[in-house]
């Protein structure tokens, strides 16, 4: 008894916590998805294995595979509604509208009737620029989902689009009011209100969005933007500089800091690979063209220089200006080629013979005295 009062009451053996290695764990649903490989390697015609498989790797930015497992999906069952959805889904994600629309109409006549199918349909009608039709789908979802933050922020896009200034604004308050932590929403409405001049209130959004989004290239040439309106140019270049930093593609940030560098009528060539990026992404950026034309002539890089000019041509026909500068132009890189390379002959200027002088008649003999 005393040995068992002593083992009752004696510390049991503790063992070490064994922690798990935090940065050997693979998760996410890329690996989910990979983890789906041998189960559907068993079951090769399992529809809803494919299905899934597809939606994980749509949500790893994998949207070729997901077309993939899709359409293997389909040559089982071409009567499902939702199989034709996420087709719907993976065009989209690939940049495919017309066929991604096509998809979205056979999968409600297969009787997938989701809130999420007109709201697709919306968006792609929006990123196809038929905002007729983009408003249209984006109705019957608010039909189906009255508080659908999505709908209305995209409704607020397309009246946006539409020079309907009011109107995307309520939409997009709407959708703010519905998902307030959402900083495309935010961004969006800064982005309208610096466009129309409205740098305090714009101020105010881009901040929100900020605190929610430190990384966010779009807020920081929002926040950049509004306070370039405000009379504060220094400030705002630097938010132009961080708004590249984290998202190259904001062309609009480049574009700024050209116009600024050359705002004393010189053309540096620090401004030629900025005009170069929001050139290739908005080919209409007022006197971008122009001035990437001049700054490669001041860096006499003729031949790029020329096929600007040329394109100003192209799209200004009337303009003398530049049809004046592709011919000095083209004149000048000529002159740099050797006659081998010449695609015009060169020009010899010769001066113009003078009027041959008449001949001098012979003089009488005076008259003897």
């Amino acid at each position: 008894m005393a040995l068992l009062l002593a083992a009752c009451h004696s510390t049991p053996t503790e063992r070490p916590d064994t922690l798990v290695n935090l940065a050997t764990v693979r998760t996410g649903p890329r690996v989910q998805a990979d983890e789906l490989d041998g189960a559907i390697r068993q079951q090769p015609d399992n529809t809803g294995l494919l299905a899934r498989r597809a939606s994980l790797r749509l949500a790893a930015g994998q949207p070729v595979a997901a077309l993939h497992d899709v359409e293997t999906a389909l040559q089982v069952d071409d009567q499902d509604g939702d199989l034709y959805f996420l087709q719907a889904r993976a065009l989209r994600a690939l940049g495919h509208l017309n066929e991604a629309l096509a998809a979205a109409r056979r999968a409600a006549d297969a009787g997938f009737n989701s809130p999420e199918l007109p709201l697709l349909e919306g968006e792609t009608h929006l990123a196809a620029r038929h905002y007729g039709a983009a408003l249209a789908s984006l109705d019957r979802t608010l039909r189906l989902d009255p508080d659908q933050p999505a709908a209305l922020f995209y409704k607020g896009l397309a009246y946006a689009a539409t020079a309907d200034t009011v109107q995307a604004f309520d939409y997009l308050q709407a959708a703010r009011a519905r998902d307030p932590h959402q900083p495309e929403i935010l961004h969006q409405l800064a982005f309208l209100l610096n466009a129309y001049r409205v740098p305090e209130e714009a101020a105010t959004y881009a901040t929100q969005g900020l605190r929610l989004d430190s990384t966010s290239g779009a807020l920081h040439y929002d926040y950049g933007r509004q306070l370039e309106l405000q009379g504060r140019p220094d400030s705002a270049l630097f938010y132009y500089r961080r708004a590249l930093v984290f998202d190259t593609t904001q062309y609009r940030a480049d574009y700024r800091l050209a116009l600024a560098a050359s705002a004393h009528g010189q053309r540096p060539a620090a401004i030629i690979p900025h005009l170069q990026r929001a050139l290739r992404r908005n080919p209409r950026l007022p006197g971008a063209r122009a001035l990437l034309a001049e700054a490669l002539e001041g860096q006499h890089r003729l031949p790029e220089a020329l096929r600007q000019y040329r394109m100003l041509v192209l799209e200004n026909p009337s303009n003398q200006h530049w049809t004046f500068k592709v011919w000095k132009t083209n004149e000048l890189v000529q002159a740099s080629l050797p006659d081998s390379l010449r695609t015009t002959p060169r020009t010899y200027y010769h001066r113009a013979p003078s009027a041959r002088p008449r001949p001098i008649e012979p003089l009488s003999p005076l008259p003897m005295r």
